[in-house]
């Protein structure tokens, strides 16, 4: 089981964008992943909800609601057949609150939008993973995500001079596209619209993807944007 923990104490940031989406790409890959919402705004909740029922289930857990019935460990557990974890975390994050929150994560995506309070604020989560959870920058457990970005403008060229400074990866740049919001009111993820319409936005999560490749083990199945399938019938003498 692979846990993926997506963080930034920063609201508005595109948290649960990155995780909804993420857990609707392993599923259609025929995963199984479990989407852990810790975020009191529910986001996650209410885009599970609006799932459609012909889409591959994604198992959720209710984590920011305290159940008083029974214990936090049996409230939070994973199911066994549970291929990843894809963790939805709250804003206002402390610093003391992130060893908990990253213990045992394979990756930590750290989402920033291009402006200059939410770089100040990437820096200060980057600080406190490193010095505070104790993650390794050689571990290459952290990656950065450009979110909601518009490429010709100044604002993206300074956020990412700031970002190359931090010796941690950049590890996918997605620009502000309305896809994410028809994903977000239909319960879907760009990697389960129609190609045609997401190709770009498709394009873009490819390296976020390659980075979690070694961790997840991509399986190369139910892909909307691959090459036609292989040709089932026997090799002739001459292949």
């Amino acid at each position: 089981m692979n846990r993926i923990v997506v963080l930034n104490p920063k609201g508005g940031s595109g948290k649960t964008t990155i995780a909804t989406n993420l857990a609707s790409y392993f599923a259609s890959r025929q995963q199984k992943p479990v989407l852990m919402d810790f975020d009191p705004q529910g986001s996650s909740l209410r885009w599970v909800r609006k799932r459609p029922p012909e889409l591959p289930p994604i198992h959720f857990i209710n984590a920011f609601e305290k159940d008083p019935r029974t214990t936090r460990t049996f409230q939070l557990r994973v199911p066994d057949f549970s291929t990843h974890v894809i963790v939805d975390t709250p804003a206002a994050v402390e610093a003391n609150e992130l060893p908990e929150l990253t213990r045992d994560a394979n990756k930590i995506i750290v989402p920033v939008l291009p402006s200059d309070i939410d770089i100040h604020a990437c820096s200060r989560c980057i600080r406190d993973l490193l010095l505070v959870a104790k993650i390794r920058r050689d571990d290459n457990r952290i990656g950065v995500v450009a979110n909601r970005i518009r490429r010709n403008t100044l604002t993206y060229q300074s956020l990412i001079r700031f970002l190359q400074t931090l010796g941690i990866p950049i590890v996918a740049t997605l620009r502000d596209s309305q896809n994410y919001l028809r994903a977000a009111e239909l319960g879907t993820g760009v990697h389960e619209m129609k190609t045609y319409i997401v190709r770009q936005d498709l394009e873009e999560w490819r390296p976020l993807i390659e980075w979690l490749e070694p961790v997840v083990h991509r399986p190369e199945v139910a892909c909307g944007g691959c090459s036609d399938p292989p040709d089932p019938r026997p090799a002739g003498p001459g292949a």
